[in-house]
């Protein structure tokens, strides 16, 4: 991949991003003479990785002047900002907001690959990775496994080989790079969850995706460092529809009429689903009583074709609703009943809804729910399931970020828990004892409570707890294989692998 000077010039220009260039001959709109070949095969926003041909993004809150520094006397010569640096014999490429020049510019530099692929964009606050697997499943069916994938728990570029991406959005430098890989790969599809932070920090700015969907939305990520404000966060969320070109919203969503406007201010067409009739919902999901795991979708107007029996292999009636969702934007890119059908059947998520029994017969539910409606569907289905026993539930609350969720933990383990036994999950820069003593202080019901800091004990304490007739919930860590502490991914074991070992020894 190359670009040379004077393109980035006529997009920053176009976008009105520019403010000046700033070199040894002045300030100026136009390039300096010497300049006007200048061409660039690598984009960094780190400093430890660039050379004479690297057009490098001063960005973050973070960003401190000696890391320029440090990339000029690696040879740096260009580098893009909101504001001038002290850095003699360079170029600035000075900018009105730095996120969006690196989006705009990323997309330009890879070829605009999101243009050479179906792009299909997941957001919600609960859902999004579910629902992402059962689209990935589903198009793995149509599109002979030339899908790719960006997920929370685990991303593909090749449809096959996978890996943990540290953002659910990733910046939009690595997006574009990663769309690009997708399209060398001869991708023909691209998955990805879409996250407030995406739309708050521009990391998909300019970007329209084929088919959005809108899942569902509660308050989450309100923190200082996120979003301050349920307003903020569900701004932020709604931007994912004037950025499609068909939605997909769910009747059932709190605030759907908001949604519903929104799309008709911008108008954009949806796709309505839920699980109850109303005049605008065109696709409804219907639980078999006989068959927890089986489910019909029927339909007003079935112009995409997909009404009919469906089957999971993931339970909880939530999950129907995911599928549908999934179902009804695989089917706008070229997926059919038959592909639809069979992957919602196939369909597995690692760390989601992982069934294991103990010794003793007592079932263990290792689940990534990670806030209040997550938390509170997925203890609420286990409990069904195991009407005559004690729930005991193994939670933490991330550190430094979704402050709010340590009181709704509290609320939904008063609701539904027997016993909670409080642990680590990400504790990041604060105490993790802290944090337990947080969840605690808003447990208002005279459940057993515990706190054993320790993961993996805290694992084993839950089920030396437990009787044959008892239900163990292990919540928010899922399938993660590392706990995030201090600045540092600190390799950890994972929930079901613990589990399983405990039952094994």
């Amino acid at each position: 991949m190359t670009i040379s000077l004077e393109i980035i010039r006529d997009c920053l220009l176009k976008e009105h991003l520019l403010k000046e260039f700033i070199s040894a001959e002045g300030w100026s709109l136009t390039l300096p003479a010497s300049l006007n070949n200048k061409m660039f095969d690598t984009f960094s926003y780190d400093s430890r990785t660039v050379n004479a041909d690297t057009l490098f993004f001063c960005k973050g809150l973070n960003f401190k002047s000696e890391y320029l520094a440090k990339a000029v006397d690696s040879g740096l010569g260009v580098y893009v900002a909101e504001q001038p640096y002290d850095v003699p014999e360079t170029l600035g490429i000075i900018v009105t907001d730095i996120k969006k020049a690196m989006a705009v510019l990323s997309m330009a530099f890879y070829d605009y690959p999101q243009n050479k692929l179906k792009l299909i964009g997941f957001t919600g606050t609960k859902g999004k990775t579910t629902a992402a697997y059962f689209a990935k499943f589903i198009l793995d069916q149509a599109t002979h496994k030339k899908t790719a994938m960006l997920s929370t728990m685990n991303s593909t570029l090749d449809g096959q080989t996978f890996f943990k991406s540290h953002l659910t959005t990733p910046e939009s430098l690595d997006l574009y790079r990663m769309m690009a890989e997708a399209v060398e790969n001869n991708m023909t599809h691209f998955i990805m969850e879409v996250s407030s932070q995406a739309y708050k920090t521009n990391r998909v700015y300019g970007l329209f995706f084929d088919v959005g969907i809108f899942l569902n939305i509660t308050p989450d990520h309100i923190s200082p460092i996120e979003h301050p404000t349920f307003d903020d966060y569900f701004y932020c969320k709604r931007q994912l529809i004037k950025h499609s070109k068909t939605m997909v919203l769910n009747h059932e969503s709190d605030y759907f009429q908001l949604l519903k406007e929104t799309a008709d201010l911008h108008k954009v067409p949806y796709i309505v689903y839920g699980n109850q009739a109303s005049v605008n919902t065109e696709y409804l999901y219907q639980t078999n009583p006989d068959d927890s795991l089986a489910f019909s979708i029927e339909a007003n107007n079935d112009t995409l074709a997909v009404s009919g029996e469906y089957h999971l292999r993931l339970g909880g009636d939530f999950n129907k609703g995911n599928a549908l969702s999934a179902v009804l934007a695989s089917a706008l890119v070229g997926a059919t009943r038959n592909d639809c059908q069979q992957g919602i059947k196939e369909t597995t998520v690692p760390g989601r809804m992982e069934l294991l029994t103990n010794k003793n017969g007592a079932k263990i539910y290792v689940d990534y729910a990670h806030n209040y409606d997550s938390l509170k569907n997925l203890l609420t289905f286990v409990k069904e399931e195991h009407p005559s026993g004690r729930l005991i539930v193994v939670i933490g609350s991330t550190g430094n970020k979704a402050i709010s969720r340590r009181k709704d933990f509290g609320t939904v383990l008063s609701e539904l828990a027997d016993v909670a036994i409080l642990t680590t999950d990400d504790p990041a820069d604060e105490n993790p004892a802290d944090i337990c003593a947080e969840i605690a202080a808003h447990i208002t019901t005279d459940i057993e409570i515990k706190t054993v800091l320790d993961r993996s004990e805290a694992i084993k304490e839950a089920l030396s707890l437990c009787r044959s007739d008892d239900a163990v919930v292990l919540a928010g860590k899922g399938a993660d294989l590392y706990q995030k502490v201090g600045g540092e991914d600190t390799p950890y074991e994972g929930d079901f692998y613990i589990a399983e070992r405990l039952i094994l020894d």
